[in-house]
């Protein structure tokens, strides 16, 4: 389910929040390989499904930063903020990628506002926890901390 805000305001009564969980959605093969083309990492263990299924993993793995990439989509299910200019990446504090993500693994993001402050220009910094679980599994693919600006 979406939270909806209203302006910076509304954006700084989310601090300490837990947004929830996104949809699922399903990792596939011609997905990996699309990132791979996009990016021109072709490692085996992504692409070469045949080799990938006698390696370490037993099957093809989403790259990490693919995984890292969806939580662009996954996270606009669960924050939507209106009335405001615009939003931007503003960078990372931390990721990692505990747990590969075999191809045909469904994952979901979990969402919590960590804080929301001030900055100068009429904005806010907004930093959040990222989980991106994988289904079945009680090891996360990836965590992240993003630090996002709005403004107004």
């Amino acid at each position: 389910m979406t939270t909806t805000v209203n302006g910076l305001d509304g954006l700084k009564s989310l601090a300490g929040r837990d947004l929830g969980h996104s949809e699922w959605l399903e990792i596939t093969q011609e997905r990996v390989n699309t990132f791979a083309d996009a990016t021109g990492d072709h490692q085996w263990i992504h692409v070469d499904v045949e080799r990938a299924r006698t390696g370490p993993f037993g099957a093809p793995i989403a790259h990490g930063y693919l995984t890292l990439s969806l939580v662009i989509p996954l996270f606009t299910q669960l924050l939507q903020v209106d009335g405001i200019a615009m939003g931007v990446n503003y960078g990372l504090e931390k990721v990692r990628f505990p747990s590969p993500v075999k191809v045909g693994a469904k994952i979901r993001l979990a969402a919590k506002v960590v804080s929301v402050e001030d900055v100068a220009g009429n904005g806010v910094q907004s930093t959040f926890d990222f989980t991106v679980e994988v289904d079945g599994s009680d090891k996360p693919a990836c965590v992240a901390r993003p630090v996002y600006r709005h403004y107004a």
